[in-house]
């Protein structure tokens, strides 16, 4: 802050007389002298109020760079420990990442290696399954050569024995097997076996006719087919379903082959309990073409 001191300069005044000349100067000299006292007074005050406000803006002006500098300083560390935190969690967060893929490579190395134990007992099995295989393909093919072989020999003998029968008058019409068995849903099953061969060797044609008979009433059981082709052994096989409410007391077959006519009565009676039985018909096999023991 700047003053501007201002001198008050005496004017001179009016030439007095000679007497009062001296008087004069005197009280000029003393008014000047008391002037010049207040002044430098006047001055001092404002150069120490100066040099006062001077030293106050320098305090400020030293506390505002200290302020500025202690914020700068906190700043810094402020930083510096949030940076290092941060860093500090994230290589602690990486590291516990790396540790766990690690541990997961490590599950995942096992479980292939068990993976691949697995993979090569199953080819090793599977070898072995296979050299089994085709070792009882071998067999099967070198038994079916033979039953074959065997079939053949046995159509030889029999063609023998037919020719040889033919020659003495042939084979009559006979029943050589009959059976009947319960199945589900009140359904039976028949199976008969019957034997003719005629004196010329030649297939002769068959008709039968099977019938359930009550005190009262009877029922033909439909047969399919309903003739057949004899020339040795036939086998008629089929199934029905009994009517409701009828109870056959005896079942009859009868059969008629080259003019020849033969009638047989069983009594109906059922045998044994068939055990694990199937609930439907639907879950029953093909027929049995079983030769049938007498």
């Amino acid at each position: 802050m700047r003053f501007k001191s201002v001198l008050r300069f005496c004017s001179p005044p009016a030439r007095p007389s000679c007497q009062d000349s001296v008087s004069y100067k005197l009280e000029r000299s003393l008014h000047c002298s008391f002037l010049n006292t207040e002044t430098q007074r006047s001055v001092v005050k404002h150069y120490r109020i100066a040099r006062s406000q001077q030293g106050a803006s320098t305090l400020v002006l030293a506390l505002f760079v200290i302020a500025i500098l202690v914020t700068a300083i906190v700043a810094l560390v402020f930083g510096h420990k949030l940076g290092y935190q941060r860093g500090y969690y994230s290589m602690q967060n990486e590291t516990q990442q790396a540790v766990i893929t690690s541990k997961e490579s490590l599950q995942e190395l096992k479980d292939l290696r068990v993976s691949h134990k697995i993979a090569t007992n199953e080819v090793a099995t599977s070898k072995q399954e296979l050299e089994i295989s085709l070792a009882n393909l071998k067999e099967l093919r070198e038994n079916q050569q033979a039953i074959m072989v065997e079939n053949r020999q046995v159509a030889q003998l029999n063609d023998l024995y037919a020719e040889i029968v033919s020659e003495k008058g042939g084979m009559p019409l006979q029943i050589l097997g009959a059976k009947i068995e319960p199945l589900p849903e009140n359904a039976f099953e028949y199976g008969f076996d019957i034997g003719m061969l005629a004196s010329d060797g030649k297939a002769k044609r068959l008709n039968p006719t099977l019938t359930l008979l009550d005190d009262d009433d009877f029922v033909e059981v439909p047969l399919e087919p309903v003739s057949y082709t004899i020339e040795g052994v036939t086998r008629i096989r089929g199934r029905f379903t009994m009517p409701a409410g009828f109870k056959p007391l005896q079942i009859k077959l009868n059969l008629k082959a080259a003019g020849q006519e033969v009638e047989q009565l069983y009594d109906w009676k059922l045998g044994a309990k068939v055990d694990n039985m199937p609930l439907s018909l639907l879950d029953l096999p093909d027929v049995d073409e079983s030769p049938i023991e007498p």
